[in-house]
């Protein structure tokens, strides 16, 4: 929810792995105040979700633009897209994610792989984690059962030991923490933690929030950003309670050891929770093996997820699986996403409106597939229209257009 990564990688779908550059691209207060709003959205037609998807669109093709433009040695063949995720609640089928690979394969005329999580729901898979696999290919070299642990809004595990890869949600990440945050300070985060070292966990409510029945349960097993509600904080004081939803989320991934071959004796903390010191030495105390942040062992912690879905990406187009079992519960290995491949129509981020026709000069879309559309003087429509042969323009008027 902070922005758009964009992660270059070379890769042969194996073990076989180049990061070659990322970059990030932070949403604005407006775009996350939106894009939050459409939590929850069971129905990617919910005008919250369609004006989600719009800025998410927008703002993609935005960042690719630029990156290509900076980086002009950099020629993909292939774009792995995840999206938004707005619900997630696989035990019921159900899996809500916006975005539109269609839309960013006109605009930058490269296919696109998305929809990755589709095949291993519909199979009766969790969907998620999918980037274990990739998690196996950082790692080929390592011999210990080791643990990958990728602390984002939701915390997620891949235990590798040898051929053996387990995964799963281990419950609340950053979420809860930053909500709290943004609530009683004004503030997207908890800068290293600062706040939680002052403040006083409250062991009382921690032990009710671990009462939760999801961490009874074995792997594979996965969570909506929202599952947690941290109820009961109401009593404590600011630093208190983010103090405390620290030590909720360090002692939900502990929760996870036991049903786990053996304790990982290397624990690799990926995402933006490898930032939150204190929150390292809870969990520290918590599981006992080695706690490395990513970022010591070369990698680029902010970089893993993005690369991940480029890697799933090749993955896909060679049909090879993106899930096993023992990662989603999809009854075998299964491959998955969908290919959208480029198809000569350039869709200009922005859907100028034929006012004679209905239909966007663009992407070609009708008004009713539009959700915000602009008529423009006959001389605009007559300049966008003549752009239309060259790649996507980036265009700077205040209206935003469905570009996927």
């Amino acid at each position: 929810m902070d922005g758009v990564d964009l992660a270059w990688i070379e890769t042969d779908g194996h073990n076989y792995v180049k990061p070659r550059g990322f970059a990030s691209y932070p949403y604005s207060i407006s775009d996350r105040e939106i894009l939050r709003a459409a939590l929850g959205a069971r129905q990617v037609k919910e005008p919250r979700a369609k004006r989600a998807k719009s800025i998410l669109m927008f703002r993609h093709i935005e960042a690719a633009q630029d990156f290509l433009g900076k980086n002009k040695d950099c020629k993909p063949e292939l774009i792995g897209f995840h999206g938004q995720s707005l619900y997630h609640n696989p035990d019921e089928g159900e899996s809500v994610t916006i975005g539109k690979g269609k839309g960013l394969a006109r605009a930058l005329n490269i296919p696109v792989v998305y929809e990755m999580r589709k095949a291993d729901i519909k199979a009766g898979g969790q969907g998620a984690p999918l980037l274990p696999l990739y998690h196996k290919a950082l790692t080929a070299d390592r011999d210990d059962a080791i643990a990958v642990l990728n602390i984002g809004g939701v915390s997620n595990i891949t235990y590798i030991d040898g051929e053996t890869v387990i995964a799963c949600d281990t419950g609340p990440g950053n979420a809860l923490i930053d909500d709290a945050m943004q609530s009683r300070f004004g503030k997207s985060f908890d800068q290293g933690g600062a706040l939680a070292s002052q403040g006083d966990v409250d062991q009382v409510l921690l032990e009710k929030w671990l009462s939760h029945p999801y961490f009874d349960r074995k792997p594979p097993k996965s969570l909506d950003r929202n599952s947690f509600d941290a109820e009961g904080l109401d009593h404590l004081s600011d630093k208190d309670a983010i103090a405390t939803l620290t030590a909720f989320t360090a002692e939900a991934i502990a929760q996870i050891v036991k049903h786990l071959p053996q304790a990982p004796k290397e624990w690799i903390i990926c995402g933006g929770g490898r930032h939150n010191s204190t929150l390292l030495a809870m969990l520290q105390k918590q599981v006992g093996g080695n706690i490395i942040p990513s970022d010591t062992l070369g990698w680029n912690g902010d970089a893993i997820e993005a690369e991940g879905w480029a890697y799933l990406a090749v993955r896909s187009k060679l049909g090879l699986p993106l899930s096993l079992p023992t990662t989603t519960g999809a009854p075998e290995p299964l491959t998955g996403g969908t290919l959208e491949e480029p198809d000569g129509k350039i869709c200009i981020s922005i859907c100028a409106m034929d006012p004679v026709t209905g239909w966007c000069l663009g992407c070609g879309r009708s008004r009713e597939e539009i959700d915000d559309w602009k008529t423009f003087s006959s001389d605009k429509q007559q300049s966008i229209a003549e752009a239309l042969p060259g790649r996507m323009a980036s265009l700077s008027w205040d209206t935003l257009g469905e570009t996927g």
